[in-house]
C-alpha cells in the first residue's frame, strides 16, 4: 500500500527555517504500528495524522518514530499551513480533536495560531538533579526548574543566555531523568535584554533535539507571566539556529483583571517543503 506524506515546516523565520514536520491525510485506518513506520521513514519528531471527526472539524494524530504523544504544536501548525495551501481550509477559526482535548485553531493569511488552556505547575526540581543530564554550572539560579504541562509535561530549565548553545546535553540521562519524572523532555532557556532562546531535547520519544517546539514554547510563556520573571501579553521566542534551522515561535496570552492567565495562543509561519509516497507493509 502507498501512502502520501506531505512536508511542511512550521515557526519558520522570513519562509526558512522553522521545524519540519511529516503530514498524511488518513484516506484508510492505520494501525498504530504503520504510523509508527511512518514516521519512522519520514524521520522527523512527530508526523501528524489528520482524519474526519465527529467532534470538531479534524482529528489530529501525533506519531514521533517511536510513539504516539497526545499533542505536537509545530505538526499542527505545519499542517495547517499546508492545508491552507491546498485550499481545504481559508482564513477563520477551526477546531481539532486531539488525545489532549479539543484544541481551537485560528488560520490567518501569513500565521496559524492554536489556543490552548493555561498551563499546569507541578514540581520544582534542584539543581543537582540535573548533573547529568547536562552542565549545571550554566544554569541560572535566579529562577525555578520546574516541571510544566501544556499538552504534555516538560522540565523547564533556566540557563545563563551566553552558554546555552555551548550546552553538551547527555541524552540517555535526559531520557532518565524525562521518565522518572514522566515528562516529554527538557525546555532549556536563556534570556537577554531582549531575547528568549530556547533549546529542547526529548530522547526518550526518540528527539535528541528539534528546532522548534509550540507546546513548550507557551509554557514558557505562562511560566515568565505567572513568576513575573518578564511579563508580557506577547512573546517571540527564538530556537533552532544552533541545528541551523532558525525559528520563531510566538505566543499571546490572554489574561483577566485579576492579571491571570485565561487563554494562551502558539503560532507562527511556515511553508511546504515536498511531498513523499511510502510503501507501507
Amino acid at each position: 500500500m502507498k501512502v502520501k506524506a506531505y512536508i511542511a515546516s512550521a515557526f519558520s523565520k522570513d519562509n526558512t527555517g522553522g521545524n519540519q514536520a511529516g503530514i498524511i491525510f488518513l484516506q484508510q485506518p492505520l494501525s498504530v504500528t504503520q504510523k509508527i513506520a511512518i514516521a519512522k521513514e519520514l524521520g522527523f519528531s512527530e508526523s501528524a495524522f489528520i482524519s474526519g471527526s465527529d467532534q470538531a472539524d479534524f482529528k489530529f494524530e501525533y506519531y514521533t518514530p517511536t510513539s504516539e504523544v497526545d499533542l505536537c504544536g509545530h505538526a499542527t501548525i505545519a499542517s495547517f499551513t499546508l492545508m491552507r495551501e491546498l485550499g481545504k481550509v481559508v482564513p477563520n477559526q477551526y477546531t481539532i480533536e486531539t488525545k489532549a482535548g479539543i484544541i481551537p485553531i485560528e488560520v490567518q493569511p501569513k500565521r496559524i495560531f492554536m489556543n490552548q488552556q493555561p498551563s499546569e505547575f507541578f514540581e520544582k526540581i534542584e539543581k543537582p538533579e540535573l548533573s547529568e543530564a547536562i552542565d549545571i554550572s550554566a544554569v541560572n539560579d535566579n529562577f525555578d526548574i520546574q516541571v510544566v504541562s501544556k499538552g504534555g509535561k516538560e522540565i523547564l530549565v533556566p540557563v545563563n543566555i551566553n552558554e546555552l548553545n555551548a550546552l553538551n546535553p547527555n541524552w540517555q540521562a535526559i531520557a532518565t531523568l524525562s521518565e522518572q519524572y514522566g515528562v516529554i523532555g527538557m525546555h532549556v532557556f536563556g534570556l537577554s535584554e531582549t531575547d528568549i532562546v530556547c533549546r529542547n531535547f526529548a530522547p526518550l520519544y526518540g528527539i535528541n533535539e528539534e528546532s522548534a517546539t509550540g507546546t513548550s514554547s507557551g509554557a514558557l510563556a505562562c511560566y515568565l507571566f505567572t513568576k513575573n520573571i518578564r511579563r508580557q501579553k506577547e512573546y517571540i521566542f527564538q530556537q533552532g539556529a544552533n541545528l541551523g534551522s532558525p525559528s520563531e515561535i510566538v505566543v499571546k496570552l490572554s489574561v483577566n483583571q485579576q492579571d491571570e492567565i485565561i487563554g494562551v495562543n502558539v503560532g507562527g509561519a511556515g511553508y511546504v517543503d515536498d511531498v513523499k509516497f511510502l510503501e507501507v507493509i
